[in-house]
């Protein structure tokens, strides 16, 4: 657990957290912060569970503190400190949920106590949301959606291992397992064509939960719909009832089915069914063949229902399967996986090499899928394939690049390659850009609202992605950067002009004169005036 304590009375911050045994607590990281400000750009970069805050602080009391805490976080848990006893106060802090409010200075075991108590809450909070029983209260809830996403991801592709499978049918309670089993896809025809999508979901919904009842009787039934719109059934047969055969049995009870939708649903299906293969090894080539079935061998038919045959395909035909499975290359390079983006070209390569060395159909059927792949990501980033390519361009306007299988392969990698540092340089300008933004804001606004979330705001970025990304850029955090600018233009005032320091306080974002004097002296060892008096 990480804790925050802030006060603007630094020996007082100072002092709690380095001088207590928080670790025994459980505290691994205590930070410090000497006004509220201070405390709520560390709430926006740090996970931050406890804070520990006075209340009489200048520019923002700790009650507003912890009511802009509630606003960003209300698991945090507050603990307030206060010289005086007035019920005010401690009205307010039950308000905002305060864990205790002590009076200062609070002894050791109050503070102690205070912060054990904080960190039980916590606790307990988080074991209630984290628990066993909510979980599986959870998985119960969303079962239908996560087994249909399940069954969908391995029909696209996803490649599970064998132990993989395993465990996500023990979790979602799909009594499958290794072994024989057989996909049915069904195609709703025309008269469905009437229902807006609200409907046609219950249809769907209605003619899975049809399936299930006629064909559950013999057989484990697991549907989803597909992308393209069909409706897919993995099946599997229970133990042997009577005595319909295994070959025959398919065929049987989609009849029925079709027979059923017909009669109560007032529409007609048309039906594709496998053999009998290995599941789940074979799923995917298996559903790609049934899915292809619709249109390549039985075209305008409807109403019918047919067995995919199991007759090889000629040598020179098929798909690259390699090149669509999931991630593919487009989603690699979207996501800035250059090495697994290298690891999917060289695998497409290795298939074209296994299985399609002699045929230039396929090789161009690579080229011309990594080519948009790279031209997607060139133009996403606002640069153009040509300039990023340099000399590799003649290869490709040539066609030469896609002429062999080996020269696919040296291409793609090399311009994998120049695509890799094209857009890292990109990334970088992009950075500096922003860092550039920021330092231009908060020297012409120094005097106004410069805390990280208003420097956020301004440039349209989560306050936490930009604090790590000005810290990549410049070395330092934001906050020590305004510091910094703040402390820099107090002396050249100072120096150059005869303000008072109030209004040189008040030019430099300090609110309070008396605390800009405090921050000041904390960080040259002299006050204002004496600096000015040195110079």
């Amino acid at each position: 657990m990480q804790m925050i304590i802030v006060d603007d009375e630094a020996h007082w911050v100072d002092n709690l957290s380095m001088t207590k045994p928080w670790h025994t607590l459980g505290i691994e990281q205590v930070h410090k912060a000497y006004s509220a400000h201070e405390a709520l750009q560390l709430i926006d970069t740090h996970p931050i569970d406890i804070v520990i805050s006075d209340i009489q602080m200048p520019e923002m009391t700790g009650i507003e503190l912890i009511e802009r805490i509630r606003v960003r976080d209300k698991k945090i848990k507050c603990i307030l400190l206060s010289g005086y006893s007035e019920f005010e106060y401690a009205k307010k802090a039950i308000q905002y949920a305060a864990v205790d409010y002590l009076l200062k200075p609070p002894t050791d075991d109050e503070l102690k106590g205070a912060v054990k108590k904080a960190i039980d809450q916590l606790n307990n909070e988080w074991e209630l949301v984290s628990s066993l029983t909510r979980t599986q209260f959870t998985l119960r809830e969303n079962l239908p959606h996560l087994r249909g996403r399940l069954l969908l991801e391995a029909l696209q592709g996803h490649r599970y291992s064998t132990s993989e499978w395993d465990r996500k049918l023990a979790n979602y309670g799909l009594p499958f397992h290794t072994g024989d089993a057989a996909l049915m896809l069904v195609r709703l025809e025309e008269e469905f064509g009437q229902y807006d999508s609200h409907d046609q979901t219950l249809i769907e919904y209605a003619i899975i939960n049809m399936a299930e009842e006629i064909m559950g009787e013999f057989m484990e039934v697991w549907g989803v719909k597909e992308e393209h719109g069909y409706l897919v059934f993995l099946l599997q047969l229970k133990e042997r009832k009577g005595d319909i055969g295994k070959e025959t049995i398919l065929e049987k009870l989609s009849i029925q089915l079709q027979s059923k939708v017909k009669q109560f649903l007032k529409g007609s299906l048309s039906i594709v069914i496998t053999e009998w293969f290995a599941f789940p090894e074979q799923l995917y080539p298996r559903f790609r063949q049934a899915s292809a079935y619709f249109w390549q061998i039985v075209g305008d038919e409807r109403e019918f229902v047919m067995r995919v045959s199991d007759v090889e395909s000629h040598a020179a035909q098929g798909p690259l399967d390699e090149l669509y499975t999931p991630p593919t290359l487009v989603q690699l390079l979207d996501s800035g996986q250059w090495d697994a983006a290298e690891e999917k070209i060289l695998a497409v390569c290795a298939e074209l090499d296994e299985k399609w060395s002699e045929s230039w159909e396929h090789c161009m059927e690579a080229g011309f899928l990594i080519t948009a792949s790279f031209t997607n990501l060139a133009h996403r980033n606002k640069l153009t394939l040509a300039n990023l390519m340099g000399s590799d361009i003649e290869f490709l306007q040539s066609g030469e690049a896609f002429s062999t299988i080996g020269k696919l392969r040296k291409w793609s990698l090399s311009v994998l390659g120049k695509l890799k540092e094209g857009t890292s340089n990109e990334i970088k300008d992009i950075r500096s850009e922003y860092v550039k933004k920021i330092q231009d804001y908060t020297d012409k606004n120094l005097h106004l609202d410069v805390s990280l979330r208003a420097l956020a705001d301004h440039v349209n970025l989560h306050p936490t992605h930009l604090s790590k990304i000005y810290k990549i850029e410049t070395g330092e955090g934001i906050s020590e950067y305004i510091s910094r600018l703040r402390m820099d233009r107090a002396c050249h005032k100072l120096v150059t002009t005869s303000k008072k320091v109030y209004e040189i306080s008040m030019e430099i974002g300090y609110m309070d004169p008396a605390y800009f004097i405090k921050v000041f002296k904390r960080q040259f060892g002299v006050t204002p005036q004496e600096y000015r008096d040195q110079h």
